[in-house]
This record gives C-alpha cells, structure tokens and sequence, in this order.
C-alpha cells in the first residue's frame, strides 16, 4: 500500500511537471507575430495566386476579342510575363521574410526572455530590431502602392460588367445595342492602330458570359483583398517590432544600470571590510 501511495505521488509530481513545461511553452509563444505571419502569408498567396492566374486570363480575353494581331499586343504579353516572375519572386522573399520574422519575434518575447535568465541584450541585436523596423516600414509603404495598383484591373473589369448588366436591363432597349460599347484602347492596355480594339452589343454580351472575363474579374477582387490583407499584416508586423526594440533599448538600459549598481555594491563592500579591518588592527 505505501508503495503504491508513494507511485502515485511520482506519477502526480512527473504530471505537473508536464503540465508547468507545457504552460511555459505557451507563454513564449509569440502569439502576435503568429498571427501578423499568418494573415501575411495568407494575404502573399491571395495576391500572388490569383493574380497570375487572372494576368493570364487576361491576357487571352484580350488575344480572342480585342487584339488579333499578335504585334499589336506583343509588349503587354511582354510585360504579364514579367509581372508573373515577379509575382514568384515576392512569394519567395515573404515567405522567408516571414519566417525571418517569426523567429524574431520568439527570440525578443518577455517570456523567451524569462526562460533563460542569463539573456543579454547587445547593440547588434539592438541594431538587428531596428534594421528589420526600417525595412517593415519600407515594404509596407511598398504594398500600399500595390494594394493601390491591384484596383485598377478591379475598376476595369467592374466597368466591362456593368455595361454588360446595362446591356441586359430593360432600358437598353430604348436605344441600339451596338451603341453600348467598350474600348480597351482608351486604357492604354493596347496601342490604339490595335483591331478590333472594342467591343459592342452582342458581342460584349459574349465576352462577358465567357469563363475567362468571370474568372479574371472575380480573382482580381480577390488579389486586391490578398493586398490589403498584406498591408494589414506588414503594420502589424511594424507594432511588434517598435514595441521589440524599444524593449530590447530599456532592457539594455536595466543592464547597465544593473550592472553599475553591482559594482557600487562591491566597491562599498570592500570599503567596509577595509574599514573593519583597520577597527580590528587598532583595538
């Protein structure tokens, strides 16, 4: 029986070790920074998914209705090329930066910091958190540009809808169909000698109800929101990172004032056993 208590109390002590380990665990989680990694990496694959796919459907609205003749769109194909190796390359940089960020943010947590006592602070960490400040800030400015750019093709392909819609709507009838018309030359996607280089009535109405222009627009929507949902992550990531550095500046500050408060401590130690001493060698 005594034994069979005394398992019991081993097996209790052995749980609550677990239980005490596992909490510490949690508590040096980052948990802000898992969740800036998370909607920027979710927000990365938004916009550089769909916008491939949408460029490249783009693309072919174009090759089938508007422009023919391939010179005529020869430097737009060209360029959505380009913007597609782009779109991979800023995949892979998030991706890393991302990580990169992650882990930061696990190595200057409070909690990180309490497990292992003997953590210091020192100017090249310091100088680490304030470079990774800057370079937030940067490409944050950055993705505001994008987020911006990414609404023009939205725009574009809303204004196609909607005459598309007026088109089906009672009050088309009152005039002729083929005066309702789009011109995707006037947006400089195309050179303006392009042909056809528009399209109307019926026509448009066709091109609307392709599985191309449906998909297009609907994943450029959501490449704008996959930006956005970026941005949102890249400030996020900027209020962690201020908040790391200034707390990485006032433990730096605890250090030294620890540190000078330790030697006046000993120096006055010192003093008081060399006074001792003298007290003791005249008596």
């Amino acid at each position: 029986m005594e034994t069979t208590s005394e398992d019991n109390q081993e097996q209790s002590q052995d749980k609550k070790g677990c239980f005490e380990c596992c909490i510490k665990c949690l508590g040096g989680v980052p948990y802000a920074s898992l969740v800036a990694t998370i909607l920027c990496f979710s927000g990365v694959a938004l916009f550089c998914g769909c916008g491939h796919v949408a460029l490249t459907g783009t693309v072919t609205i174009l090759e089938n209705h508007f422009s023919k003749t391939f010179s005529d769109h020869a430097m737009l194909t060209d360029v959505v090329q380009l913007m597609q190796y782009v779109i991979y390359g800023i995949a892979s940089f998030f991706f890393l930066y991302g990580i990169i960020l992650l882990a930061e943010g696990f190595y200057t947590t409070r909690a990180v910091k309490e497990l292992r006592s003997e953590f210091k602070t020192t100017a090249c960490g310091r100088c680490i958190s304030g470079m990774f400040v800057f370079l937030t800030y940067i490409l944050g400015v950055a993705w505001l540009g994008v987020f911006g750019f990414s609404a023009v093709p939205v725009f574009l392909f809303y204004n196609m809808w909607s005459t598309c819609a007026a088109l089906r709507s009672p009050v088309a009838n009152l005039t002729s169909e083929d005066s309702i018309c789009i011109d995707v030359r006037q947006y400089g996607v195309i050179p303006w000698t392009a042909t056809p280089g528009k399209a109307c009535g019926a026509t448009l109405s066709d091109i609307c109800d392709t599985s191309e222009f449906y998909l297009s627009y609907h994943l450029y929507i959501v490449a704008c929101a996959g930006a956005g949902a970026t941005v949102i992550a890249l400030i996020h990531f900027l209020m962690i990172l201020s908040a790391n550095w200034a707390y990485l500046k006032d433990a730096s500050h605890m250090h030294a004032y620890q540190d000078i408060k330790t030697k006046e401590e000993q120096e006055l130690q010192d003093i008081q056993s060399r006074s001792k001493e003298c007290l003791n060698s005249y008596s």
